[in-house]
């Protein structure tokens, strides 16, 4: 039988993995992955939540996050491509066209 803490237990691993690689990571898009990452741990989260007392907030909130999602992957992919093309790198050391 699974129970809910077996999803919470999965969405832990995952939201730490993803954070992890965002500590560990240089590559620009390695670093939207793992926000991808977290976005479906968290997601994952909240539809075990929901089942859990019966309640549909929480699936309210997934289709929330989801959308948040589609838009951050959006903004990223655009931003990697014009780093890819003007600085020819996608190592996030190496961009510092953003800092003062």
């Amino acid at each position: 039988m699974v129970t809910p803490t077996h999803y919470l237990v999965v969405s832990a691993l995952l939201f730490c993995i993803g954070l992890a690689g965002i500590l560990t990571r240089r590559n620009v898009l390695m670093i939207l992955l793992c926000i991808e990452l977290m976005f479906n741990a968290a997601n994952l989260a909240f539809i075990a939540y929901a089942d859990a007392w019966g309640n549909l907030g929480g699936q309210m909130a997934v289709f929330f996050i989801i959308v948040v999602a589609a838009a951050e992957v959006t903004v990223g992919l655009a931003i990697a491509i014009l780093l890819s093309r003007q600085l020819r790198t996608l190592n996030a050391d190496e961009v510092s066209l953003l800092k003062w």
